[in-house]
């Protein structure tokens, strides 16, 4: 019985070690899209006048920092003295990467509205916005599952950031469109300015550390 039983702990120890090596691929992968796609987003959207862009771009920019505090959360799961406190320390500092993008895009957003800031079309732009448009859901759902698998809320809340790059992405395609074809240009800034309470409302529940309603850790 002992050996079966220190069988399954070695399964288990294995499987963990997997799960956070797969992790560790993620959030790697995380930052080699999200560089990429920062200089696209924010050279076009700078060029292009685009605040959904240049959002997007910073979006991208928030998201590697978030990416590199999972890297060092990660580091410490075989630890249980360190484990604990990193993950709260992880989840708060991915909630203040949410609160900054909320007060940038929010900024920016009513700024562009004031002074009626006309965006041009930039294809870069527009061919990174559908890339992202497809590979940040896949990338914040697998985040998702190995979130549950090791009960990290940190891990969870870096998802999240995923699925916003994709809503700012598709906010961003939407506004060229409608601008494009009937001259509204107020839709850009006022799409991405809806995604302030949301992108907040994250930020808190990361720096409070709250549970994530979605998270089943």
């Amino acid at each position: 019985m002992r050996a079966v039983a220190s069988q399954s702990a070695d399964r288990r120890g294995l499987g963990s070690v997997e799960v956070v090596a797969r992790g560790r691929r993620l959030e790697h992968l995380t930052i080699a899209w999200n560089g990429f796609e920062a200089i696209v987003a924010l050279a076009s959207g700078l060029i292009a006048g685009s605040v959904a862009l240049v959002g997007f771009g910073l979006d991208s920019v928030i998201e590697c920092a978030s990416a590199s505090v999972l890297l060092w959360r990660l580091r410490a799961e075989r630890d249980p003295a360190r484990r604990d406190q990193a993950e709260r320390t992880a989840h708060r500092l991915v909630g203040s990467c949410f609160l900054l993008l909320a007060v940038y895009v929010g900024f920016e957003s009513i700024r562009s509205i004031w002074i009626k800031v006309q965006p041009e079309r930039s294809l870069p732009g527009i061919l990174i916005a559908v890339a992202a448009v497809i590979v940040m859901p896949l990338l914040g759902r697998a985040k998702r599952r190995v979130a549950v698998q090791l009960g990290s809320r940190a891990l969870h809340s870096d998802s999240r950031q995923a699925d916003f790059c994709a809503y700012l992405s598709a906010i961003l395609l939407l506004g060229l469109s409608l601008h494009t074809l009937f001259g509204w240009w107020w839709v850009d800034p006022v799409a991405a300015l809806a995604m302030v309470p949301i992108i907040a409302r994250e930020g808190v529940q990361g720096l409070r550390g709250t549970r994530c309603d979605q998270c089943e850790c």
